[in-house]
């Protein structure tokens, strides 16, 4: 059994996020509301992940909280329709595979994401990366910020704080990895991206994968 273990968010780090991907999320609330008004920018809600976002924009519009399982199991199905027609190309970060092929076996492996996880799973399937961290997949479902779903990922491992890096690309990220007492590495191929990382207190930050690996092996000495 491995004492060290690497979390990655989804999004920004092992998986780009489309615009078609993200417009997908809105899809099936053009049942009950004309969604042209929904704002896209996820920082602009209350909590930052798809179950407190879906339940915010229900709650905003005055759509009854029993909809809700049929809301999100249409967006399930609407993504998996998507990917498996190839409608939706899922599109890796350049270097993930590689990364998570170098680590798998090494260190546990999982994800922290603010998507549903079934989202996830599905994203990260189509890209040949679910194999890698199934084990310790969290996602939003249950809501929470981002420090919370780490929470949850990070007790279900019997690995001292000291041996988890955690992978992030947002200031949320930043925060969760502070608050859950582990290492963060800040990842973005976005200059602009880094700096803000940096200015939050990242106290590693990495442009590339190669350099994220490197990284992740001289913390844990994988």
């Amino acid at each position: 059994m491995t004492d060290a273990a690497v979390i990655f968010d989804v999004d920004g780090v092992l998986l780009e996020l489309t615009d078609q991907e993200a417009e997908l999320f809105f899809v099936p609330f053009s049942d009950y509301i004309d969604t042209s008004n929904l704002s896209r920018d996820w920082n602009s809600y209350r909590i930052r992940n798809d179950d407190d976002i879906t339940n915010e924009i229900m709650e905003l519009n005055g759509i009854p909280k029993a909809l809700k399982p049929t809301i999100v199991s249409r967006y399930m199905s609407l993504l998996n329709q998507t990917i498996s027609s190839q409608v939706i190309q899922t599109k890796a970060i350049s270097g993930a595979f590689e990364m998570l092929s170098q680590l798998s076996g090494k260190a546990a492996l999982g994800v922290a994401t603010a998507n549903f996880c079934e989202a996830a799973k599905l994203r990260l399937e189509a890209a040949g990366f679910w194999s890698h961290v199934s084990a310790c997949a969290f996602g939003a479902d249950g809501g929470g910020h981002k420090h919370e779903i780490l929470a949850r990922a990070i007790a279900t491992l019997s690995v001292p704080r000291h041996r988890i890096v955690y992978v992030g690309d947002n200031l949320n990220d930043v925060e969760a990895g502070r608050r859950n007492g582990v290492s963060f590495i800040g990842f973005s191929e976005d200059p602009e991206r880094r700096a803000s990382l940096a200015h939050a207190g990242a106290p590693h930050v990495t442009s590339n994968h190669n350099d994220t690996l490197a990284l992740v092996r001289a913390m844990l000495a994988t």
